[in-house]
């Protein structure tokens, strides 16, 4: 204090979002006083010390180029990628709903509405540019000459970062594109709107890893904004690269399997001695991942669990007699075989092979209580698998009654699984124990309490059984001449409340160090079965 004059020294700590130190300085208040009050003399040194006169601080932030996602093999899965976007401006079309149909029938392939078209540009200003759709260069240049000279249409080339095909690895990998609120909220302070990052999938779960964190600039700008000193910089962390266990072969031999399937569908493969994921693919019409967060009665595949439930319980050994009627009639609910087909008393390894529905409702009563749940516990049903990403690992609630514990019995009732899930069951037999799956490589999450092992003896049967079930079961047509000793489990789920019931389509098998799943919704009843699938899929794998 001197007088009626005063300074106080302070230091300025700024938060510099996305950088573990605050940039901070001292600064010099000065006071003067006023009666019996001091005030603050205001002068722009008292924000920092160089700032003069019409100056003002400025910061400018990059993110570093994002890291990639890699197969197991350590190749890239995304990368930079030509793209147009194609869009409209309002005020420049002469005719709106003529255009909205001309460029909906031109991009019919990928399923634009001229609806929406409108809708969207009747909410749009004159002068905005409306998109609606964005291409890969290789896309657009196919639709180029119908759409090209259409009144009205614009135009704009960008690269974006993308899968290596537009459906490698979809929707499990997932896309980058300008950051939402939601993924803004969820990626932290470090990153803004308008940056790039991931929205979905495998992208947007490990965001902080890939994205990196920015670079910072801070600087004295002239009163048009141009920098004239730099007070502070601040390097940004780059990227690192998220190496999963995909097989670059498995996957595109399993898209490759659901290309012509116009339901939604789904493979999941499994290497049974590690856990690794090598393929999680969907078909087009998916709106989710189903592959890994599905939730459908996994039918007779679940005889599997059942049959292992049964061996282990006593109930009946492998070279039992048991009977196959076509009918029956479980507390007042009628089971039936496909095309009631009788096969009177057979070895329960051709009731299994030949997916005799009657063979195990009848048996489900041997069962004790908890029996089924506590066996596909030993499949890994039901434990919380960390992998990183959304994924769903199978329920079997208690029965209601005996009914519903016959209907269990055969994958219906209230069980429910996923394709992973499933895969998980195959893997299982074929090695023996459950497998912990993993998608990252190096991330490989045991659950708390490992799953208790099948005896040798019930894994002997199953493997006999599944075996069974392609040279000379349910799957013999389709894969007795597959390459590989093939085993494996057919499956038919029905669903709803429809007369006739409609019904999911399954497979879940292995093949060597190759366990994997192939889902059909509603397959059986559109005549698209999984067994075939699974057969297109083996004889693309190598």
């Amino acid at each position: 204090v001197d007088g009626d004059e005063a300074s106080q020294r302070y230091t300025v700590s700024w938060a510099v979002a996305g950088q573990p130190e605050p940039w901070s300085y001292e600064a010099k208040l000065a006071l003067a006083k006023q009666g019996d009050n001091w005030t603050v003399r205001w002068d722009p040194s008292v924000i920092h010390p160089e700032l003069g006169a019409g100056q003002k601080l400025t910061m400018e932030r990059a993110l570093p180029e994002r890291a990639p996602i890699l197969d197991r093999a350590g190749q890239p899965v995304f990368s930079k990628v030509r793209v147009v976007t194609v869009g409209i401006e309002p005020g420049k079309v002469p005719d709106l709903n003529a255009l909205a149909a001309s460029l909906a029938s031109a991009l019919a392939a990928h399923k634009v509405s001229a609806a929406d078209i409108v809708a969207d540009a009747r909410k749009a200003k004159p002068t905005a540019f409306v998109p609606v759709i964005t291409l890969r260069d290789p896309q657009y240049q196919l639709v180029k000459p119908q759409i090209y000279n259409l009144p009205g249409t614009m135009f704009r080339e960008d690269e974006r970062l993308l899968p290596i095909t537009a459906t490698f690895g979809q929707p499990l990998l997932g896309k980058v594109g300008e950051a939402t609120a939601e993924v803004l909220k969820e990626a932290g302070p470090a990153y803004a709107a308008g940056d790039q990052l991931g929205t979905s999938g495998v992208q947007r779960a490990f965001n902080a890893r890939l994205a990196g964190t920015p670079s910072v600039t801070i600087s004295l700008a002239d009163s048009s904004g141009k920098a004239v000193k730099r007070l502070a910089s601040f390097d940004g962390k780059p990227g690192e690269a998220v190496k999963t266990t995909l097989d670059r072969g498995a996957q595109s031999a399993a898209e490759a399997a659901l290309a012509g399937v116009p339901q939604q569908a789904s493979i999941v493969a499994i290497k049974p001695s590690t856990g690794e994921l090598l393929a999680v693919a969907n078909s087009a019409s998916v709106g989710f991942d189903i592959a890994l967060e599905g939730k459908y009665p996994p039918g007779s595949t679940f005889k599997i669990v059942s049959a292992a439930a049964l061996l282990q319980a006593g109930s009946v050994q492998p070279n039992s007699t048991v009977p196959c009627p076509g009918s029956l009639v479980v507390g007042g609910k009628t089971f039936i075989n496909f095309d009631k087909f009788n096969l009177g008393a057979v070895p329960l390894r051709t009731a299994f092979a030949r997916s005799c529905n009657t063979t195990f409702t009848s048996l489900a009563s041997k069962l004790p209580q908890g029996a089924l749940a506590q066996t596909a516990a030993q499949f890994g049903v039901g434990v919380d698998w960390t992998l990183g990403i959304p994924s769903y690992d199978g329920a079997v609630p208690p029965p209601r009654d005996a009914t519903e514990a016959a209907a269990d019995a055969i994958g219906q009732g209230t069980v429910l699984m996923s394709p992973l899930s499933m895969a998980l069951v195959a893997a299982t037999v074929q090695r023996g124990t459950v497998p912990t799956p993993s998608l990252v490589a190096g991330e490989q999450t045991p659950p708390g309490t490992a799953p208790q092992p099948l005896s040798p003896a019930v894994l002997a049967s199953l493997r006999d059984f599944t075996r069974a079930v392609v040279t000379q079961g349910t799957a013999a047509d389709v894969l007795r001449n597959a390459p590989g000793a093939v085993a494996g489990k057919t499956g038919t789920a029905e669903y709803g409340d429809a007369k006739p019931p409609r019904s999911h389509s399954w497979f879940a098998g292995y093949r060597g160090d190759l366990a994997f799943a192939v889902f059909v919704f509603d397959g059986a009843s559109a005549g698209k079965p999984a067994t075939p699938i699974a057969g297109q899929f083996l004889a693309g794998v190598r």
